[in-house]
């Protein structure tokens, strides 16, 4: 299991779409090249704290099940390559800091 953080907005338009395509806040797939994710909770925390400790909005937790995903793991983060398919996200739940 993998973890990503998402805007609300984001994996709501994700669900229109069919795919989740944001790599990390403000930055896209496409931008970026690949889909920001952290390996456990407590690099979560670290990426919300490098990158979204300034937002006052809620923010989700998309649980990935990594299985049959271009997953690469770079200066120890999981990079997803390509776009999230909606059914390997296992659970989304509110992040709580």
């Amino acid at each position: 299991m993998i973890h990503h953080l998402a805007l609300p907005a984001d994996w709501e338009a994700a669900q229109k779409a069919g795919e989740y395509r944001i790599s990390t806040l403000g930055r896209t797939l496409d931008q970026e090249g690949f889909i920001h994710c952290s390996r456990d909770l407590t690099q979560l925390r670290g990426v919300h704290t490098a990158f979204y400790a300034h937002l006052n909005d809620p923010l989700l937790v998309l649980d990935i099940d990594p299985t049959d995903l271009d997953i690469r793991v770079e200066n120890g983060f999981p990079h997803l390559y390509g776009p999230l398919p909606l059914t390997a996200v296992t659970a989304v739940h509110p992040y709580t800091p």
